[in-house]
């Protein structure tokens, strides 16, 4: 098994689980990696998704013996499957958190800016990469990297491919927060569970509205803000919100 998942408490955790090759993707994975997507997006008692690998990195890009390997007509090759990969991941209708747990680099790193939080382990580095073996990105590093720190930072990992530690690009804004390695798992669950008691509905609105507003103008990204608003009060976790605001009760959302 090149993937594991498991659901504990409204939280799906998918492992990367190549740990002899530093969690590399290769198609095989990449295709069990899908599969678990559609798995926890239909999937309605999951409501947040953890991404995660073994061992001692978290992943640390593309198996370049698959990269380049020759692939029969019409057969889907190695970018193939990873846009398709990363895009699900990108937008997935439900919060997506990177539990960096160690070495991650190039589409590795690519994979953790597809999610919208990155927790990481104080023993973790993360850097691009892709310029040390003469490879351009092709999932975000050089497109997405400059959206998520300022542009010097991300131009001096993508130039030199070196690798910088979580805590000082928690300084920079790439991380939310760094902690101890030992605790990584439990925080993250801690902050998932925490996500996952919300109403779904507003998670996937909330997510939808922000992951589009940088690229538009603040009027347009308003208005869309006010239809997704308009929309959601005719739902039963709108109405549900009110009551239990009314009754001083915590709500129970069930996303419809």
């Amino acid at each position: 098994m090149s993937i594991k998942l498991d659901t504990h408490n409204r939280v799906a955790w998918i492992t990367l689980d190549r740990p002899a090759q530093m969690n590399a993707l290769n198609r095989v994975a990449l295709q069990a990696f899908e599969a678990c997507l559609a798995e926890v997006r239909n999937d309605d008692a999951v409501r947040v998704v953890v991404l995660t690998g073994s061992g001692e990195a978290f992943c640390a890009g593309a198996d370049l013996k698959d990269v380049t390997t020759a692939t029969a007509v019409g057969e889907p090759d190695f970018l193939d499957c990873a846009t398709r990969v990363f895009s699900l991941l990108r937008d997935l209708p439900k919060p997506a958190i990177a539990a960096v747990n160690g070495l991650t680099m190039a589409g590795g790193l690519e994979l953790a800016l597809c999610c919208d939080l990155i927790i990481a382990s104080d023993q973790a580095r993360i850097g691009d990469a892709h310029a040390n073996f003469g490879v351009l990105p092709g999932g975000g590093g050089a497109a997405v990297l400059p959206r998520r720190l300022p542009l010097n930072i991300a131009k001096q990992l993508l130039f030199t491919g070196e690798t910088m530690s979580t805590t000082c690009l928690a300084a920079h804004g790439l991380v939310n927060e760094v902690v101890a390695a030992s605790e990584l798992q439990e925080r993250v669950q801690v902050v998932a569970e925490a996500i996952a008691a919300k109403s779904p509905l507003v998670l996937a609105r909330m997510k939808r509205v922000a992951n589009t507003a940088a690229d538009k103008a603040q009027a347009d990204a308003l208005k869309e803000e006010l239809l997704e608003l308009r929309d959601h009060m005719r739902s039963e976790d709108f109405a549900e919100g009110i009551k239990a605001f009314a009754e001083k009760r915590i709500p129970e959302f069930k996303g419809r």
